[in-house]
């Protein structure tokens, strides 16, 4: 079994044979994992996707990298069928973008567990489609494990490291306010947004006019997305969500088949009081 660096047991090197890491990690996961750790006569060290600047702002707001930590789900997307004229969410694709994200995030939770991490900070998702079907995707999470030096823990209600998209810099002004990062949460909705019949578009042909059917179809796409994402965040016990950024990709549905994502930082109040900084002027000289 592989103990946690908290436990101050050496991280022996699993043999071939030996069973997966939990939630689906490959044995290489646990073997690059274990290079990372100190150990009896073993000098680990970290890795990260973390720039010069980046690194040094983790450092001085008292935390330490500790490895690069990823997550990957191969996806094969259903079939769900839709009416040329109707406006409607296509649950069983919603269910399917979320479900293979999810699955990718936990794998990177599980590397960065095993690291005994407090968070992952700068997490990126990525969706890659390959030359072996149209219907089938890629999903990765990835991001810099980091861990408090003062030894208290930052894990949140789940008892799983927080996890963040917020850069270096975003994440140190964040621990200057007061506030602590939860985890990234998420909402998504694949909605079918009804084509315009022959009547409607002479209509509107030559004039300016709203089309409420296109209007209404993306609001409530968008509106069921933002829903999902504040749903996580209360579950976390959040008093706010920084950062929140709403995507549109269509994929390889169509014009006419979008999936709206909705992605932020789930935050709380921390403990104590704490004094915001005042905001310094820069001046680039890049021009």
């Amino acid at each position: 079994m592989t103990e946690s660096p908290g436990q101050g047991g050496a991280v022996p090197h699993p043999e071939e044979g030996t069973a997966p890491l939990p939630e689906g990690l490959p044995r290489d996961a646990s073997r690059r994992l274990a290079e990372l750790e100190d150990r009896p006569g073993h000098k680990g060290m970290f890795t990260s996707d973390l720039s010069v600047n980046e690194f040094l702002l983790i450092k001085e707001v008292g935390f330490h990298p500790l490895g690069f930590v990823m997550g990957s789900s191969i996806y094969h997307l259903g079939i769900q069928t839709r009416k040329w004229s109707q406006s409607q969410e296509l649950s069983k694709l919603t269910e399917a973008m979320y479900e293979a994200r999810q699955l990718a995030m936990d794998r990177m939770d599980a590397e960065a567990t095993e690291l005994g991490a407090d968070g992952v900070v700068g997490v990126r998702l990525d969706v890659n489609y390959y030359e072996w079907g149209s219907d089938t995707a890629e999903f990765i999470a990835v991001g810099t494990a980091i861990k408090a030096e003062d030894g208290h823990s930052y894990r949140n209600l789940h008892g799983k490291p927080f996890t963040s998209d917020l850069s270096g810099q975003d994440f140190w002004i964040l621990m200057q306010t007061g506030h602590v990062p939860l985890g990234l949460v998420m909402g998504t909705c694949v909605y079918h947004i009804a084509h315009r019949g022959l009547g409607q578009t002479l209509r509107s042909t030559g004039r300016n006019v709203e089309l409420p059917n296109f209007t209404q179809a993306l609001y409530e796409a968008r509106e069921l997305a933002m829903t999902r994402m504040q749903d996580e965040a209360n579950e976390l016990g959040a008093t706010g969500i920084v950062g929140v950024r709403l995507e549109e990709k269509s994929h390889m549905w169509g014009d006419h088949t979008i999936e709206f994502l909705s992605l932020g930082t789930a935050v709380a109040r921390s403990e104590g009081e704490h004094t915001i900084p005042h905001p310094k002027t820069i001046i680039s000289l890049d021009g």
